[in-house]
């Protein structure tokens, strides 16, 4: 989801530097420092090459650099333009589906196993952060909250399934009276309150992360596209414009930007497009979400909010399931906008943006090796700021001896999208736009 780029650089096809989403998001105009690494200028050689400079590639490059592993990172753009830095910046409890829901399909071991290995996760970003001394602005708190009334069953019995099964004793119940007062909108009817969790800013953390990755000793290239990976005398070789890694291991984090550099990966990890407004300071507005908490609602086209630390509303909601991204991004946004909170109807959006976010057909993440020694990691669904921080480190793990909680991950079932290429994205337009219409009835 790389912004305009300040600038072309003519030795890289064009094709590659297109701007894939329009719009400075207030990650960007707000991150402070943001340190810029030098493409790659020619051939080399090492242990592991990552493809990919989201959370997931730069956690596992400092990993493995912090182990003494030779480890090449190359991205198309730069660090955090895609969704690790342009994402809703929530960081959410458990993995995609309720813990309940995966127990129906999983069993209760296998349920409880990922959502501890979610729990992982979660506490990975708070030391990573805490260990490096990072401000990344985390608020706790989070309200899921429903906009219909026959999900109720299911969110009176979320909390005690939580604590009672689960041993997650942070989330409650909110009655009608509760959900709108937090909100401080009469739109939502009923909701669940998280107090184990809360949201952040994404791009100080990606940023943070890059710098300490390459503090730790691994080579960080920018603006530096894969043309194609494959292997050869049985080793890893990625081409790009300049040169070949030439390497034993890789790792290809590319997520909703996989395109056609990896067939298999692309033919399980799908992008779908999704927008975001930040408007100005809400210093007349005290009652939108006096708490402070993020918000997720129950469309399946799900709407996200919450305040930042300096008072403004973010609000995402608008996702695609095309490639065409709207000329007026802050038009749509308002719109929702106004849907929950009328007396915000004519706030000024200072800031819009959208991007790319990779999903699965069982909204599960994708791990896998997809060619001998060459591991693909994605799909999260829209729950990646926890997950692919700790996959990243994670994939270090592997690496360097083995993961338990990553051989967990390889093991879940995860079906392709139908169609094959030429079909499977009006295929899922289509099933988007059904879901999408669900949501208003």
């Amino acid at each position: 989801m790389p912004p305009y780029p300040t600038h072309f650089d003519e030795s890289i096809p064009m094709s590659w530097q297109s701007p894939i989403s329009p719009g400075i998001s207030w990650y960007e105009a707000t991150v402070g420092e943001r340190p810029e690494y030098a493409p790659m200028s020619g051939s080399c050689e090492a242990d592991v090459a990552i493809v990919g400079g989201g959370f997931t590639g730069l956690q596992a490059a400092y990993h493995l650099a912090r182990k003494g592993v030779r480890v090449v990172l190359i991205d198309a753009h730069r660090f955090g333009d895609g969704a690790s830095g342009r994402n809703g910046g929530q960081l959410g409890t458990g993995q995609r589906a309720w813990p309940e829901e995966l127990e129906e399909e999983l069993g209760y071991e296998r349920s409880k196993n990922l959502f501890q290995l979610a729990e992982r996760a979660k506490q990975h970003i708070h030391d990573f952060a805490a260990s490096q001394s990072l401000d990344i602005e985390f608020v706790p708190g989070h309200l899921s909250v429903s906009h219909k009334q026959n999900l109720e069953k299911y969110y009176r019995a979320n909390p005690e399934i939580a604590a009672k099964r689960y041993g997650y004793p942070h989330s409650t119940f909110m009655d009608k009276a509760e959900t709108q007062e937090r909100l401080g909108s009469t739109r939502y009817l009923f909701g669940v309150r998280d107090t184990g969790t809360g949201h952040i800013h994404p791009l100080k953390l990606l940023v943070g992360v890059a710098r300490e990755a390459a503090a730790a000793g691994a080579v960080l290239h920018e603006r530096t596209p894969a043309l194609k990976v494959d292997r050869s005398s049985g080793k890893a070789v990625i081409t790009t414009p300049r040169g070949t890694i030439t390497t034993d291991k890789a790792l290809i984090a590319c997520n909703a930007h996989i395109g056609n550099l990896e067939p298999e990966t692309a033919a399980h990890v799908m992008p779908i497009r999704s927008f975001i407004g930040a408007t100005r300071v809400l210093d007349k507005f005290p009652t939108v979400i006096p708490g402070g908490e993020s918000v997720s609602d129950s469309r399946f086209v799900v709407r996200y909010f919450r305040r930042s630390r300096d008072g403004r509303l973010l609000f995402g909601g608008r996702e695609a399931y095309t490639a065409d991204n709207p000329q007026d991004i802050s038009v749509h946004i308002r719109r929702q906008i106004a849907e929950i909170y009328p007396e915000l109807a004519e706030i000024e959006i200072t800031h819009s943006w959208g991007g790319s976010v990779g999903i699965t057909m069982s909204r599960k993440p994708y791990v896998r090796e997809v060619m001998p020694g060459i591991t693909s990691i994605g799909g999260y669904s829209g729950h990646g700021v926890m997950l692919s921080n700790y996959c990243g480190k994670l994939y270090a793990e592997e690496a360097t001896g083995g993961s338990a909680d990553l051989d967990m991950l390889k093991a879940l079932k995860i079906p392709p999208f139908p169609g094959g290429h030429r079909f499977r994205s009006p295929l899922l337009f289509l099933a988007m736009t059904w879901y999408a219409l669900r949501d208003k009835l």
